[in-house]
């Protein structure tokens, strides 16, 4: 009997939200639509052009959002994750706490030092910039492993943030090595474009012999395989997991199993901020998964909650908009 329906590690990050125009992006140097690491120094100094502006602040990172979505859905999650002792610290644990998703916060005591944060920018057409702190989360390392609970999950679901740290890379693959060991299936998120230019060696020890789910949007996936040709990224991207969604905003995704490829088309929404759609889609599709449903309709509710993250700001739904999508996906 599992514990859990998911195991994660990933980057604890607090995020905090401004809509900004592109004028205001262009002037802070920031790279749109991607994630850029910053320094204090960087953040001090971003933190002034956006003074004065209508802040959102919640509980983020990549797969800690993952997590939080197949919670609210009512499965069963823990994350493996590390924070500071200081105040963004106690409120990403409380954050953690409130959507009842297990973790090893609980059980050890925080660093000295700063939570991890996220300044994500939007932007009129609803694209999300991301400026990253990591503060405590760049020395996220095994101790916060769990194995006896890895061992004891469905899937053990790993953030490609991680690629960018020695210590996260080396706990992501200690852990996908445990989940192995003890026939948990492996998923991996390639995450952002800026991971792949300048850490791929990270997400390849991550792929390792192959994963079980792997998930990745349209531009990952034409970076990581050099080409814009979907025939050809479907033939790179196969071999790399037993299923692979390919994700492609308002043209729905591709379920790749193998030789086979399917096409679940999006649900029409207005997007006003992507933050959160990708992480949306893998949390809602892992629940499917894993709640004895198929990878297609795992991903046909997954594209319905990717496009209610979309149409309204900020990174997540709450639990009761989680519990009526998939009532009205099962009443569909």
């Amino acid at each position: 009997m599992s514990h859990y329906h998911l195991y994660a590690i990933g980057n604890a990050l607090v995020d905090t939200e401004y809509e900004v125009s592109d004028a205001l992006l262009s002037s802070m140097g920031v790279s749109k639509r991607h994630m850029t690491l910053i320094d204090t120094p960087q953040r001090a100094e971003l933190l002034t052009h956006v003074q004065g502006l209508h802040a959102r602040r919640t509980g983020g990172g990549s797969a800690g959002n993952t997590v939080v979505a197949l919670a609210q859905l009512g499965g069963k999650a823990f994350y493996s994750c590390r924070v500071a002792d200081d105040e963004l610290g106690a409120f990403y644990t409380q954050d953690l706490q409130a959507n009842d998703v297990a973790t090893n916060l609980t059980h050890t005591q925080p660093a000295e030092g700063q939570t991890g944060s996220c300044m994500v920018l939007v932007t009129p057409d609803a694209e999300r910039s991301m400026c990253t702190f990591l503060g405590a989360t760049s020395q996220l390392d095994s101790s916060a492993l769990h194995p006896h609970d890895i061992a004891k999950s469905k899937i053990y679901y790993m953030e490609g943030y991680l690629a960018a740290s020695p210590t996260g890379l080396e706990a992501a693959i200690q852990g996908r090595q445990i989940a192995q060991a003890h026939q948990v299936a492996t998923a991996l998120t390639l995450s952002d474009v800026s991971m792949i230019n300048f850490c791929k060696a990270g997400l390849d020890a991550m792929v390792g012999d192959g994963l079980d789910y792997l998930f990745a949007n349209e531009e990952e996936a034409q970076t990581w395989c050099g080409t814009s040709d979907l025939d050809a990224i479907i033939g790179q991207l196969a071999p790399l997991a037993k299923t692979v969604c390919l994700t492609r905003g308002p043209k729905g995704c591709i379920v790749i199993q193998g030789q086979s490829r399917t096409d679940v088309p999006a649900v029409p929404t207005q997007a006003i901020d992507t933050n959160g759609a990708g992480d949306m889609f893998a949390g809602t599709f892992l629940y499917g998964i894993t709640h004895d449903h198929t990878p297609i309709e795992a991903a046909a509710l997954a594209n319905r909650t990717a496009a209610a993250v979309v149409s309204q700001h900020g990174n997540r739904l709450t639990s009761a908009q989680m519990g009526k999508l998939y009532t009205d996906f099962k009443n569909a």
